[in-house]
């Protein structure tokens, strides 16, 4: 019989956090095989909206932040881990909610396929960090 062993919560959630990047690659990558996207990327501007510098630190800040959360998660003492997990989860998922009224209504099913992804990985990572053990 296989056994089957405890993954640490602090090993789970920086997987969990891992697998969100890829997501978040994977779907970036995709859209370049959408047609005319590159040609926009080129311009300067994707579905309607301009890279400006701003703009562009601020993308690099939110794709910076779950690969910052792999080190916290393996690194933060729990109380702190919990506190910044939850916290980071739910302010992905508020960015998720926020790209649905920017740009393209009409996304395709990829994009919705990975969004939903997105969503359960940040539900599940909000979840493990919320029942957190505690010492008796």
């Amino acid at each position: 019989m296989l056994i089957d062993s405890k993954i640490n919560i602090k090993t789970k959630l920086a997987l969990f956090w891992i697998a969100l990047m890829f997501l978040y690659i994977y779907n970036d990558i995709l859209s370049l095989y959408q047609p005319g996207h590159v040609g926009e990327l080129a311009e300067g501007y994707s579905q309607g909206m301009r890279f400006t510098q701003p703009i562009l630190f601020a993308a690099a800040i939110l794709m910076a932040l779950p690969g910052l959360m792999v080190l916290l998660c393996a690194t933060l003492k729990a109380r702190a881990n919990r506190l910044v997990n939850i916290s980071m989860g739910i302010f992905h998922i508020l960015v998720l909610i926020a790209t649905q009224f920017i740009g393209e209504q009409d996304a395709w099913l990829y994009w919705r396929f990975y969004e939903l992804l997105e969503l359960i990985l940040l539900f599940l990572i909000i979840r493990v960090a919320w029942k957190w053990p505690s010492s008796e």
